[in-house]
This record gives C-alpha cells, sequence and structure tokens, in this order.
C-alpha cells in the first residue's frame, strides 16, 4: 500500500481528533483541565482509561513476547485483577475523602511537604521514562511502514506527533482526553478483533482449532514453575498486585480520570468495569500473539518480539487490514502520550509550582503558566524518544516494567507508610530515603549474581524497592505527638473511613 495513502489517513485521523477537541474544549478552565470539572461519566472513563492502560506497548509487545514466553503474560494479569480491586476499596474511598485534586496532595496532609515533593517528582520521572518509551515504540513503527520511505527524519515524526497532541489537549486537558480516549480505544479494539478474524481465516482454523495448535506448540503455557526464574509465577502475581497499585493507584496519569468521575460510587464501578475489559482485551491480544507466532512460519516472516506484529500486517494481509492495522496502531499511540503530558503538567502546576494555592496569581497567570509547562514536557517527550531511538530495545514491554521497578518502588514505600502508620516523619531526611531505595536495589540487581547466586530477580524489584524506602522512612519517623494523632489517624488506614 501507497505511503502517501497511509500518510493520508493518519492525518484524516487526526482531524477527526482535533474535531472532538474542540468540542469538549470550549470554556474550559483550569478546572477542567486538571480533573474534567468533577464531572466525567465514569462509563466513558473506564472505556477510554482502557487504550490509556494498554498503550501501543500492549498492541505490540504483548503478541510480539508470546513466541518466547506463552501466556505467561496471564500470570501478571491475575495480579492485575487483585490490584484494581484494591485500588478501588482502599485508595479511592481515601482520595474522595480528601477532595484531591492530585492524588500527592495526600501526602503533603499526611507526611509534610518534603515527602509531598518526593511522590510528585518520582511520578514525573516515571510518566516522563514509561509514556516516552511507549510513544518510541510506536512512532519507530510509523516511521518504518511509512515514513521512511517518504524521507521524513525519525526526529520530524515525532515533532509533528507531539505537536498533533499539543494541539487537542493544550486548551481541554481532562476534559478533552476523556472522549479522546473513548474514541481511539474504540479504533484500538476494533483493530485487534479485525486482525484476529483475519488470520484465523488465513489459515483456515477455528478458535480452538488455534488454541491446539498453540498448545502443541508450547505456545500456550501460563505459568512457569522453577522458582529462580524471574518469570516464575507467584512472583508474576504478587508482582502484578503491586505494579497496579503503583502504577494506576498510585499514579496521577490514571487517577486524574478516575477522580474526575463525581460520585466514589460511580468511580469504583469506573475500575471494576476497567479490571472486566482489560481482562478480555488481554486474554486477546495473547491469544493474536500465538495466532502471529502460527502464521509467521506459513508465510516465511523472520520478524520477532515487537517487530512480528507489523511485518505480518504490512507484508502478508490484505490491504484493508493493512489500514485497520495503521488506524488502531495510532489509536494506541495517543492516549499513552496525551494523557502523560497532560498528568505530568498538572503534577508539576499542582504539586510543584503550588498554582492552585497561589492567591498573587490571577486566573488568566496561571492559565499561561500551565501553558507554558505543557509545551515544556513536550519538549522533554521528544528528547527522551530521541534517547530511546538509540537503546532501541527489541522487546520495550520489558524496559517499561524495568524503569517501573525502581521509579515507583518510592511511590509505593511513601504511600504505604502514610496509610499502614500513625507516625510523623524528619522531613529534611525524606528525599534522601527515597533516593536511597532505588539505589540499593540498582546495587542488589548489578551483583545479584554475587549474592544470590542461581536466583535472579524479577518484577519483585518493585515490592523490594517499595519495602526499603517503608523502612528507611520508619527509621527516620517518631510517634506522632497526641495533639496531632486524631488528625494522622483520620488519613490513614489504621481507621474506618
Amino acid at each position: 500500500m501507497s505511503p502517501a495513502l497511509l500518510l493520508f489517513i493518519l492525518i484524516a485521523y487526526f482531524a477527526l481528533l482535533l474535531g472532538v477537541a474542540w468540542a469538549t474544549s470550549r470554556n474550559a478552565t483550569n478546572d477542567s483541565f486538571y480533573i474534567g470539572n468533577k464531572s466525567s461519566n465514569w462509563k466513558l472513563v473506564a472505556f477510554g482509561m482502557v487504550g490509556t492502560t494498554l498503550s501501543g506497548v500492549t498492541f505490540i509487545s504483548v503478541p510480539g513476547a508470546v513466541g518466547r514466553d506463552g501466556f505467561g503474560y496471564m500470570q501478571l494479569l491475575i495480579g492485575y485483577v487483585i490490584g484494581y480491586i484494591a485500588v478501588a476499596y482502599i485508595l479511592l474511598p481515601l482520595y474522595y475523602r480528601l477532595k484531591l485534586t492530585s492524588i500527592y496532595d495526600y501526602l503533603n496532609q499526611r507526611l509534610g511537604r518534603r515527602a509531598y515533593q518526593s511522590g510528585a517528582s518520582f511520578f514525573i520521572l516515571s510518566r516522563l521514562l514509561g509514556a516516552t518509551a511507549r510513544l518510541y515504540l510506536v512512532v519507530n513503527i510509523l516511521q518504518a511502514i511509512i515514513l521512511d520511505s517518504l524521507g521524513v527524519p525519525f526526529w520530524l515524526t515525532t515533532l509533528v506527533i507531539l505537536g498533533m497532541i499539543l494541539l487537542y489537549t493544550y486548551q481541554g486537558g481532562v476534559k478533552t482526553i476523556v472522549w479522546t480516549d473513548t474514541l481511539q480505544t474504540s479504533c484500538m479494539l476494533f483493530g485487534l478483533l479485525a486482525c484476529i478474524a483475519i488470520l484465523l481465516g488465513q489459515m483456515d482454523l477455528s478458535v480452538g482449532q488455534s488454541l491446539a495448535r498453540m498448545q502443541e506448540q508450547g505456545l500456550a503455557r501460563v505459568f512457569t514453575t522453577a522458582v529462580d526464574s524471574p518469570s516464575f509465577y507467584l512472583k508474576q502475581i504478587v508482582a502484578g498486585v503491586f505494579i497496579v497499585l503503583a502504577m494506576t493507584g498510585m499514579d496521577q496519569e490514571m487517577m486524574q480520570k478516575t477522580i474526575s468521575v463525581k460520585t466514589l460510587a460511580d468511580s469504583q464501578k469506573n475500575l471494576l468495569a476497567l479490571t472486566a475489559i482489560l481482562v478480555a482485551v488481554l486474554s486477546l491480544f495473547m491469544f493474536l500473539g500465538g495466532l502471529l507466532s502460527l502464521y509467521a512460519p506459513i508465510a516465511g516472516v523472520a520478524a520477532t518480539g515487537d517487530k512480528l506484529f507489523a511485518a505480518v500486517v504490512m507484508g502478508h494481509l490484505p490491504v484493508a487490514l493493512q489500514i485497520i492495522f495503521l488506524i488502531a496502531l495510532i489509536s494506541a499511540l495517543f492516549p499513552s502520550a496525551d494523557g502523560a503530558i497532560t498528568a505530568l503538567t498538572s503534577t508539576f502546576c499542582i504539586d510543584l509550582l503550588g498554582l492552585t494555592r497561589r492567591q498573587d496569581l490571577s486566573e488568566q497567570d496561571k492559565v499561561r503558566w500551565r501553558q507554558r509547562v505543557h509545551l515544556g514536557f513536550a519538549a522533554l517527550f521528544l528528547l527522551l524518544v530521541m534517547a530511546f531511538k538509540l537503546v532501541d530495545s527489541p522487546s520495550m514491554i520489558g524496559v517499561i516494567l524495568k524503569v517501573a521497578s525502581y521509579t515507583y518502588g518510592p511511590l509505593l514505600g511513601l504511600f504505604a507508610f502514610g496509610m499502614l502508620t500513625e507516625r510523623t516523619l524528619r522531613d529534611r531526611w525524606v528525599p534522601l530515603v527515597t533516593v536511597g531505595g532505588p539505589l540499593i536495589c540498582a546495587f542488589f540487581e548489578y551483583n545479584q549474581t554475587l549474592l544470590l547466586g542461581s536466583y535472579r530477580l524479577g518484577l519483585e524489584l518493585l515490592m523490594i524497592n517499595g519495602i526499603l524506602v517503608f523502612a528507611g522512612l520508619w527509621a527516620i519517623s517518631r510517634p506522632a505527638p497526641s495533639r496531632i494523632s486524631e488528625r494522622v489517624a483520620a488519613i490513614s488506614l489504621t481507621v474506618d473511613p
């Protein structure tokens, strides 16, 4: 198919996004940008969050990993379900009771200014690295299938895509993203189902026959029972729980949309509905990966990992499916970047600049500051995507989960300490503790052969990191004075909310 036609489809899709943005961002304010005026429909939020949660990494990396790991991702998925239930019934009631705009304001109220700033800073680092890794993966594929043949350099492709994202998020923020994510999730899921149907038809297999063949070839294996393996099933399940607690429940991007729903009950419905949809969709992605691994030898496709899906579709399947694949791929790209830039802007403005608390600035001045920060994060995205281009890992989902183990661990430790204890902190030592946890983890991982023998660290690094930070915070803490113990108890989990 002509690269020019593919480019035209990309432009037309973006024009549709701009139309949605124009319709939803009229009369938008800072409150619209940060939390959608607290009036988002929970059904739209739940469906749209599927696209944000999955992103281009799931669309490309999860199917690509089946040839190597089988259906091993299901181990994490079991943990995800437990984690989402915990977020819905432990964290959300706390956030709604405190009427938070930024969830890191909880750390300010409970642990103090340094804990607040440390939590916000680690979120910014986490989301910057994670979102740019996701963005790089999809831009790299668009570059390979469209823009290289047109002579467009990678940096210019990234710059134009970031410019597109800025155009439709610049004014409306969360208020706009709730609607654009719904559109994009619909397109991504339609593309997933179309690819499965066409591949089954190409191989003349039913669903049952294809699963039987995957089983024969070892592609449908789920559980890893070797205790010293990074993929040992108990480690994966427990890691899945903590990944969701940290990367959803303690992540401003994900919670920013969730708490934009008017009531706690509807917000919980949103998260439980998201969980059910994710289980179904991730199962379909793994099934798709099995089909790709079955089809690749038949078609003579040598590509593996993240390159497999695009190589099969763009080289061996009908033109109509290539168009559907492109639209689905773009739909997977935008939610992983638009929400990240919006949430990073919100966190920086609210938690680090304190714009919502500034009485010396007019509303117009606050909007101008927010827009400058928004542009600044877009520039940072460009630089980091170029850095990932130099790294060029064959499986970006592994890179993202590894980064998360280091950057979300301090958030896990901070929130756990605030919720599970009534102690107060010596504020000035908090940044040292939150940086120390990841550094100790890095030391253990680098020297794991010497220290642990044949045992290999995997995603349990996130839990170890959180435990180290929790222990460090305990070491710099003291019992709460009696005059403030009642206030501390009211925003911890030691009393019924």
